[in-house]
């Protein structure tokens, strides 16, 4: 596998993983009553993370050739 195509589940994986780590931690301040922490845009930035490994691998795969 090369290593866009092995980059794209990690993006997806961490991304998902920090993702709910903010949720949670918003979810824990607002449960103490203490103010919430700014919310950043974690899920757009890891499909536009992914989005951009997918078109390297495009890119790579379509050089590659021929096989």
């Amino acid at each position: 596998m090369c290593m866009f195509c092995a980059a794209i589940p990690t993006a997806a994986a961490v991304g998902a993983n920090l993702n709910s780590k903010q949720k949670a931690a918003r979810a824990s301040a607002q449960a103490k009553g203490v103010r919430l922490p700014v919310e950043k845009p974690i899920a757009k930035i890891t499909v536009g993370v992914m989005i951009l490994l997918g078109i390297g691998s495009v890119i790579y795969h379509s050089l590659k050739l021929p096989y």
